[in-house]
């Protein structure tokens, strides 16, 4: 009888363990099947887009391939709903919640516009094309023969583009007529008398010695035809298309809810930057409620230096004081290497894990941004700044600019979420609200790890805190409230520290990039309240090292995502 009682058992426990593992083989193979197909399609949802790299042939733009990406996202979904997850194991029902998450999200932004805005007046595919050899590794032959046929397969690409743009033309969702002024030149400048000195030509300059000197004359070759006879042409029918067909017919107003389905678009593009549900009212609210509170940190710091004058005389001595701006680009680069040095000598005490991977510095053809390696061990990450205007750069704020971009900002959480043991779709997913949320609290950080000693450089650190508010401010302004271009840049030359030009660019940006600017604040604040919460809950068994681990040690979740795995962290040490 006992021996009958024990093999009932012993089947019903493995009857349980083939369910279970049939579950999570079930679901591992869906992500596997998943990313075979993304890999094949070279379109990966919700990845930074300064992180374009060319691998071979480049990625489809046509109707077709957008209806053929929407089906089989579809067929996905139909495959999780047959997924049992109370079946699966702890780390797989958090795979399959965010996977989920991110392909509902995925068929929900198919039914937005978002496609018809290839170009915006800080990037475009134009420019990210030309930019790419900067974030690629040319090591072996075969780097060079997939470079060739990206280069070949540039006019197609560039037409289904073109393709894109007409089509947003047709049906209103262009960008706003002044806060593309000028934009031709980042078309112009790409069109170069000879191969040469086109960017793209870079990687022909230095070899690496796996590549023998036979096949370097023959690339080279190959490489500057391609240049003069596919590219650079294909850069020409651009700029005639944008001149003379795009901006004639620019939107006359700066809010994307001007257009015919603008707000909920706009609505839709909140939920997808921010990872939340917030309105537009509520985030206008909170961002006044945040300028206010800054400002008051701001004049502390105007009196603690001596300052005799009104906030705005103060602001406007910084942005014409010629001791805060570089004389020249290597001091420029060369502060923000000792910073980020210092840096990372005091990352050990608020991080217990630290990554392999690293990063440079180098000039940037635009603002300061910061690219992640490929995560393959044969690219780093980049940490680049603008230094063309060396008046856009100021000094004291350079500090916060350096942790943001790189330790204990981007780099750190990038390079920490590239070497964890999760599905290949975690490691390169970006969610807006997590990511800059994470990098605008590593500025803050700062200062709690012994940063910003110079008041002024203190100061710069809550400029760029006010200027995060004042994108809560004017983005709904301007896109849920009907404010002006000039009404939203007024409001930010009063209330930051940043120059005229400087402001223009970045309100042309959100008048082009709707919601994206209200990530960094909004998940920023959700950070701080988690830590505040575990602070409160945890009292002299926080850990602010295991803290930290937590936030960036699960790579880019969703905001709701963050708050369960903190809540989990918080239980597990109570």
């Amino acid at each position: 009888m006992f021996k009958s009682i024990f093999i009932t058992i012993i089947f019903g426990l493995l009857i349980s363990f083939h369910i279970h593992a049939d579950q999570n083989t079930e679901f591992e193979n869906i992500l596997t099947s998943h990313w075979t197909q993304a890999e094949k399609e070279k379109v990966f949802y919700r990845t930074d887009p300064d992180a374009f790299r060319m691998n071979g042939t480049l990625p489809e733009f046509s109707t077709k391939a957008r209806e053929r990406r929407e089906k089989f996202n579809r067929q996905v979904l139909r495959q999780l709903n047959s997924v049992e997850v109370s079946q699966l194991t702890p780390a797989n029902r958090i795979n399959f919640k965010l996977f989920k998450y991110e392909r509902e999200s995925e068929a929900f932004g198919y039914k937005q516009p978002e496609h018809l805005f290839p170009i915006n007046s800080l990037f475009g595919y134009h420019t990210y094309f030309a930019n790419a050899p900067a974030n690629m590794s040319f090591l072996t032959l075969e780097d060079y023969k997939r470079y060739l046929v990206s280069l070949a397969d540039f006019p197609r690409y560039n037409q289904e583009q073109m393709k894109l743009l007409e089509e947003a033309v047709e049906l209103g969702f262009v960008h706003h007529c002044d806060a593309m002024e000028g934009y031709d030149e980042t078309i112009i400048q790409l069109i170069v008398d000879g191969p040469e000195q086109s960017s793209l030509f870079n990687p022909f300059n230095h070899f690496p010695a796996l590549v023998s000197k036979n096949s370097q004359n023959s690339l080279t070759d190959k490489g500057r035809a391609l240049i003069a006879s596919k590219v650079i042409p294909e850069y020409k029918e651009l700029l005639d298309f944008y001149t003379q067909q795009y901006i004639p017919n620019c939107r006359q107003q700066a809010g994307i809810g001007s257009v015919k389905g603008g707000p909920e678009y706009y609505q839709n593009q909140i939920n997808f930057f921010t990872t939340t549900n917030m309105t537009p009212k509520s985030i206008h609210q909170l961002g006044l409620s945040e300028v206010k509170r800054i400002r008051q940190e701001m004049i502390a710091i105007m009196k603690q230096v001596g300052f005799k004058g009104d906030y705005k005389s103060f602001l406007n001595y910084l942005r014409d004081e010629p001791k805060f701006y570089a004389k020249t680009e290597q001091e420029l680069l060369g502060r923000a290497a000792l910073i980020s040095k210092n840096m990372e000598g005091e990352l050990p005490k608020f991080f217990s894990f630290l990554p392999r991977g690293t990063f440079k510095i180098k000039p940037g053809s635009r603002g300061a941004y910061y690219v992640a390696s490929t995560g393959d061990g044969k690219t780093s990450g980049t940490y680049f700044i603008g230094t063309k205007d060396l008046k856009t750069q100021p000094l004291y704020t350079l500090e916060a600019l350096t942790f943001h971009e790189g330790v204990p900002g981007h780099h750190l959480q990038s390079a920490i979420a590239l070497e964890q043991d999760v599905p290949e779709f975690r490691k390169t997913v970006y969610h807006s609200a997590y990511g800059e949320g994470w990098g605008l609290y590593s500025e803050r950080l700062g200062k709690e790890m012994g940063f910003y000693q110079d008041p002024y450089s203190d100061f710069g650190r809550l400029t760029y805190e006010a200027f995060r508010a004042v994108r809560l401010v004017v983005d709904t302004g301007v896109h849920a409230f009907g404010w002006s271009r000039n009404k939203a840049i007024e409001y930010m030359l009063d209330n930051t520290g940043l120059s005229r030009k400087a402001t223009e660019a970045q309100i042309d940006r959100y008048i082009t990039w709707p919601a994206q600017a209200l990530s960094y604040k909004i998940g920023e604040l959700k950070i701080r309240a988690l830590r505040a919460k575990a602070e409160k809950a945890l009292g002299q068994q926080f850990d602010i090292r295991s803290f930290h681990d937590t936030v960036i040690g699960n790579g880019s979740v969703p905001i709701a995502v963050l708050e369960e795995l903190v809540d989990e962290w918080i239980k597990n040490r109570e």
